[in-house]
């Protein structure tokens, strides 16, 4: 399989603002936000992402981001594995991204930036 990192932990929020204050409390600096739905920290070398149910790719549940140089292969190894797909191997603004559970139903999300 592809070079894979995991670079994200996404987390869900009702309430950015509270969300963003509590982390920044604990010591977290704010890498970005969003708008009112999606917010990045510094996390090291993870970032802690939050994220309304808006912009949560599985809301309710925390989520690991895994950056890799192929999300349709990863996407496929999941399934062949024995995980599920949430969301096929598609493009937003950003990134190519899939939302996979794996064998136990952890929720991951396979992505790669796209070229700017």
């Amino acid at each position: 399989m592809s070079d894979q990192q995991v670079r994200q932990i996404v987390l869900s929020t009702d309430d950015l603002d509270a969300s963003i204050a509590f982390y920044e409390s604990l010591g977290f600096a704010l890498k970005f936000r969003d708008g009112a739905h999606y917010a990045a920290l510094d996390g090291g070398s993870v970032t802690i992402a939050l994220a309304t149910s808006i912009d949560h790719p599985l809301p309710g549940k925390v989520v690991v981001g895994v950056k890799t140089d192929d999300v349709d292969g990863a996407a496929a190894a999941i399934e062949q594995s024995g995980g599920a797909i949430v969301k096929a191997p598609y493009d937003d603004a950003h990134e190519r991204r899939a939302v996979v559970y794996d064998n136990q139903g952890n929720g991951l999300v396979f992505y790669k930036p796209l070229p700017r």
